[in-house]
């Protein structure tokens, strides 16, 4: 497994006072450093040591995010208020509720 194809971000943590790199396919797995570069690095030998320990226990390695295929759909369960609130939002502005949840998903 290529540990370099997950996805790392690092960012600054005002609790802690220090850089925090994190991994989205480890969520449990997390690295401080009062540096950018040692955040990224300190995370990337400890992903390095869980894949190592999982390999040799036989357990299943997260594939990484980037790398996995999707089919572009998925279903979201809410309340019937805000459905309803969709419905009107999406006819008020003369689109489908589904053009209307994918403006707003792609403003994120």
């Amino acid at each position: 497994m290529d540990i370099n194809k997950y996805t790392y971000q690092v960012s600054w943590s005002e609790e802690d006072q220090e850089y925090v790199a994190t991994v989205a396919e480890f969520p449990s797995l997390s690295w401080l450093a009062p540096d950018r570069q040692e955040a990224e690095a300190g995370l990337l030998e400890l992903v390095a040591e869980v894949v190592e320990d999982m390999e040799l226990s036989g357990e299943e390695i997260p594939a990484p995010l980037g790398g996995r295929s999707y089919s572009g759909r998925f279903n979201v369960r809410t309340s019937p208020s805000l459905h309803r609130r969709l419905v009107i939002a999406a006819k008020t502005e003369g689109v489908s509720l589904n053009t209307l949840i994918n403006q707003k998903l792609a403003s994120i």
